[in-house]
């Protein structure tokens, strides 16, 4: 058999060559040195195939090695391409459209560990307590030490009303937690939005989906018609928001933009080459913007943010934002598999990169979350930057391999963390959300002086 795939690969590796030799004698010596390379580490990956199936303690399957294999082959290149098993791409599909069965937990593995990255609002999760930063110890019976994403997401999503046990750590907390939670059919509400005073509007996007665009439009004719048919100004809040599509990203920014780019992509094919550009119909131009952001702002919520910027539509307060510049593509294969795999970097319209360094504020203002009287307490915020295996960022040197080590700053306090409730000392409480209407406030102020001295 070896030596039969051996023939087939010379064959292959033949054909390559002759139809090089039409390029000269150099493209030869490339390209025979390039097959000759590949046909050898395939090689390799058959006969250890061969060996974990001969000698292996258990029985394995081809498909399992296989499916193992591809999943390695895909972690090797970056932090955001993966192989989505079936499993996998269905969670996907459910995710972009936002409704599912379960708790209500954003969860990522930190350091080897399954920690919640924040409860989703008014969520059976959110309802009980949990916190961002919580370690899952136990779901159920089950220890989640080395247990895969898939396979905690899997246990916690489940029918309405069934219940589930989750075991917790929480720093500062002796001992551990336990909660018994009721499943719901969660449905992720992507825009959320308020009037703050009359005349200024507050819109916040947790994350971007099939329908943020529509959902978007709907309450900004709300908040028009609260203000009496016109806003006065609008905070848009983007904080904690992981991202999302690429195309509804660009459909929000066109909401505020009237001309222009808005994002471009670039990667190794034409096809990866894309430019978005903003429309003047539709667009809301007519009102002052601040964008909130901090450490969990990423991906789309990051362009957003950096193309209201670089053309100076709005301000942009809070924290420098996460970092992730990087265009992931859906490439489904058979078995209703599919890849994710990192095919380009995006660039804001002035050509910044994001990817590892993130969108600095215009108003950098860190949130502070008191512990005692007179006392602050910082957290590390994990970043693009400190993933290990993240593409480069333009200025960033090579890191042999390592991670960067988390930056001392500050999470969103508890406050700030959900939009507040409607009311001035709710408003209060988000320090962030608090300047950013006293300067909607003040510009507002400034251009009234100006017009009447003219």
């Amino acid at each position: 058999m070896k030596t039969y795939r051996r023939r087939l690969a010379l064959t292959a590796m033949t054909v390559g060559v002759v139809g090089a030799v039409m390029f000269g004698g150099r493209m030869v010596e490339r390209v025979s040195a390039v097959a000759k390379d590949t046909y050898d580490n395939i090689e390799t990956f058959t006969d250890v195939l061969a060996l974990v199936q001969k000698n292996y303690v258990d029985e394995v399957s081809t498909k399992q090695l296989i499916d193992g294999a591809i999943t390695g082959m895909l972690s090797a290149l970056d932090p955001h391409s993966a192989y989505l098993n079936p499993e996998m791409y269905k969670e996907l599909q459910v995710d972009t459209r936002g409704t599912f069965g379960g708790l209500g937990i954003e969860i990522t593995l930190r350091n080897g560990l399954l920690t919640v990255v924040s409860p989703i609002e008014d969520t059976p999760a959110f309802r009980a307590g949990v916190k961002a930063g919580d370690q899952i110890i136990k779901i159920n019976d089950a220890f989640t030490k080395d247990m895969t994403l898939v396979d905690a997401v899997k246990r916690m999503r489940g029918p309405k009303g069934t219940t589930i046990h989750l075991t917790l750590h929480r720093e500062g907390k002796p001992g551990l937690i336990q909660l018994t939670l009721t499943r719901e059919v969660i449905r992720i509400q992507s825009v959320k939005f308020r009037t703050l005073e009359k005349g200024y509007g507050y819109v916040r996007i947790t994350q971007f989906q099939e329908h943020t665009d529509d959902d978007l439009e709907r309450g900004l004719k709300t908040l028009a018609k609260e203000s009496g048919g016109r806003l006065s100004g609008l905070v848009l809040d983007l904080r904690n928001d992981p991202g999302g599509l690429l195309t509804q990203a660009v459909r929000v920014s066109d909401e505020f933009l009237d001309s222009g780019l808005i994002v471009y992509t670039d990667g190794r094919l034409e096809s990866q080459k894309q430019k978005y550009f903003a429309h003047k119909q539709g667009s809301h131009i007519d009102f002052p913007m601040i964008v909130l952001v901090n450490g969990g702002t990423a991906s789309a919520s990051e362009i957003v943010a950096g193309a209201l910027q670089d053309h100076k539509r709005a301000l942009v307060l809070g924290e420098q934002t996460f970092g992730k510049g990087s265009v992931q593509t859906i490439l489904p294969i058979d078995d209703n598999a599919a890849l994710r795999l990192t095919t380009a970097r995006y660039y804001t319209p002035s050509g910044r990169s994001i990817q590892a360094l993130g969108i600095t504020p215009d108003v950098v203002m860190p949130t502070v979350i008191p512990v005692a009287a007179g006392s602050e307490r910082r957290f590390p915020m994990v970043r693009e930057e400190n993933l290990p295996g993240h593409l480069k960022g333009p200025a960033q040197p090579q890191q042999n391999g390592e991670e960067n080590a988390p930056q001392e700053v500050e999470p969103p306090s508890p406050e700030s963390d959900q939009p507040a409730a409607e009311g001035g000392d709710e408003i209060s409480k988000d320090p962030q959300l608090h300047r950013a209407l006293e300067l909607l406030k003040s510009w507002n102020v400034f251009k009234t002086v100006v017009a009447q001295r003219q």
